[in-house]
């Protein structure tokens, strides 16, 4: 303990302590009369306004991770592989903006806590609903992971959570994991609501006083530039192939295109994100947030010119354990060239960034579980108090699993884990949003094309190896047929829509029964104060009841 920073490291435990206290102090915010239900504790009450709204999702999105990993691939791959991130974040909005009010006003009217529940209500189909829930459980969870990955590296710089002493390696962060795991269980998303409100405020005051002083610092965006251009040209000794790539040459449009359409189409697919959208007070919430959340864009692009900041920087991230880490770029650029005082500040932020994320997308998993694995298959008469608390108890599962995770395995694979979770996420594209406004697709037929885009992007996943591991070592492979390197998830995400399509065809021309519909047209554009609002969406039961009624 020698080599701590204790400047640096008092700052970002009082900070964490104040956050900490806010969260606690979140189940008394606005008097919920009850947190012994989805609705108040995995939802906000479906009570939040625009800014609040703004500050949850912005939380949500950007990521203690993203705050790590994306400088982090600027500075040791270039722009393919770290700057696609900024135009993703630009393309997103414009397609929330078209669909997500048609999902919170469907969710709003039947009481849909999940995507997997308005899938279960628009097919009536058992399969579809459990294979989009574990998609999104599944993929959610090594991004948990991530987070606690960003705030071990945070410690790892201040001189804490890296040796070989177990204690001082391991009990920080499992001292964040305990605060993090008790007062998500006691507030559910009112905690991240109010948390992310201090995180969002650092980051922007962090990331302003960067890019207005390290430039200066290091010779102006010009030597900058310059810097990252020559390092991404000089030869990789192992490899022979350059370092990365400065500017993207016309062989890697694709991929850079790709791998931001895609990550724009899958982003809200994951369950935290439609959490924070399904949180918000009325439709009309949602699209002020698509207008107004590409601020966060603008702070994102600066953030990842951070990473060649650090290249004419000469930093040196290097880990407690002798080895080169690039995720410690960004912690270990401001505590080379800050006073100690505001890198205490940037690593508050960082770690307070990591908290907003991991409770949101910890209840999302939590309700997932609860309301389409255990409801639905395991306890179908379950009450409301008793889903909210096999929920609470499920996100304190999820977190812990997430912690043992990071303590005992390679942070690779966790990172590994997050690429195929994004191939996989996007699978459930069609389930969802093509159903918000069709139901041509026939349910088996989205089943299959679900089936076929999960198999074909894993297995193309399992062939690309890099340096750091023989598979899973990126998300770029060849196109089939056309050849072009491109992003796994939108292939895969082809392959699914042209099967299902195609069976949909089949399976019309059959008269293969198509499950009940539980939602109308008048659904889809319900708004706050809609008198036809229902507080639970209806069991298989019912529906099969419907269908037997219709036939």
């Amino acid at each position: 303990m020698t080599d701590v920073n204790w400047v640096a490291l008092i700052i970002l435990v009082v900070l964490f302590a104040m956050v900490a206290v806010m969260g606690f102090w979140a189940s008394r915010w606005r008097r919920p009369e009850s947190m012994e239900s989805l609705d108040e504790w995995g939802l906000g009450g479906r009570s939040f306004g625009t800014w609040i709204t703004w500050f949850l999702l912005g939380g949500d999105l950007y990521t203690a991770y993203t705050f790590v990993a994306v400088p982090a691939a600027m500075f040791g791959a270039g722009a393919v592989s770290g700057f696609f991130a900024v135009p993703y974040t630009i393309i997103l909005y414009p397609i929330i903006f078209i669909f997500m009010s048609r999902l919170w006003s469907v969710s709003h009217r039947h009481g849909y806590v999940t995507p997997a529940d308005f899938v279960s209500g628009r097919h009536g189909s058992r399969g579809l609903s459990l294979a989009v829930a574990i998609t999104g459980f599944v993929a959610t969870m090594p991004y948990i992971a991530l987070q606690l990955v960003g705030i071990q590296a945070v410690l790892e710089v201040t001189g804490v959570g890296g040796s070989g002493n177990v204690l001082a390696a391991d009990l920080p962060l499992f001292i964040a994991f305990v605060v993090l795991a008790l007062y998500t269980y006691t507030s559910g998303l009112r905690a991240p609501a109010i948390i992310a409100f201090v995180k969002d405020i650092l980051i922007y005051l962090v990331i302003i006083v960067a890019i207005i002083y390290l430039p200066s610092r290091f010779g102006g965006w010009e030597a900058i530039f310059g810097a990252a251009e020559k390092k991404m040209a000089t030869p990789n000794p192992t490899t022979g192939a350059p370092t990365g790539v400065f500017i993207p040459s016309s062989a890697q449009y694709w991929a850079y295109a790709s791998l931001a359409l895609g990550s724009a189409m899958a982003l809200f697919m994951y369950p935290h994100s439609i959490t924070g959208a399904l949180a918000s007070r009325s439709r009309n919430t949602i699209r002020r947030n698509a207008a107004i959340l590409p601020a966060y864009s603008l702070v994102l692009g600066l953030l990842a010119l951070l990473g060649w900041v650090a290249i004419a920087a000469g930093t040196k991230p290097i880990g407690l354990d002798g080895k080169p880490n690039a995720q410690l770029v960004v912690p270990q650029l401001f505590e080379d060239t800050f006073p100690a005082w505001f890198a205490g500040v940037a690593f508050a932020a960082i770690a307070i960034g990591a908290l907003v994320p991991a409770a949101i997308m910890s209840i999302a998993a939590a309700n997932t579980f609860t309301r389409n694995i255990y409801k639905e298959w395991i306890n179908k008469d379950a009450t409301v108090q008793q889903e909210a608390k096999v929920s609470k108890v499920a996100s304190l599962v999820v977190k812990a699993f997430a912690l043992v995770f990071v303590l005992t395995m390679d942070k690779q694979n966790a990172i590994n884990l997050q690429l195929l979770g994004g191939i996989w996420i996007l699978q459930t594209f069609p389930a969802i949003v093509f159903s918000l406004y069709t139901r041509w697709f026939h349910r088996w037929a989205l089943l299959a094309g679900w089936a076929v885009g999960m198999i074909y992007g894993t297995v193309a996943a399992w062939n690309v190896s890099s340096a750091a591991t023989p598979h899973f070592g990126g998300s770029l492979s060849a196109v089939p047929v056309w050849g072009q390197l491109g992003y796994i998830a939108v292939t895969a995400f082809v392959l699914n829509v042209v099967v299902a399509a195609v069976l949909t065809v089949i399976l019309r021309a059959t008269k293969t029964p198509a499950g009940v519909d539980a939602t109308e047209p008048a659904d889809y554009f319900a708004d706050e104060g809609d008198p036809r609002v229902s507080p639970m969406p209806p069991t298989f039961e019912e529906l099969a009841e419907r269908e037997a009624r219709q036939h």
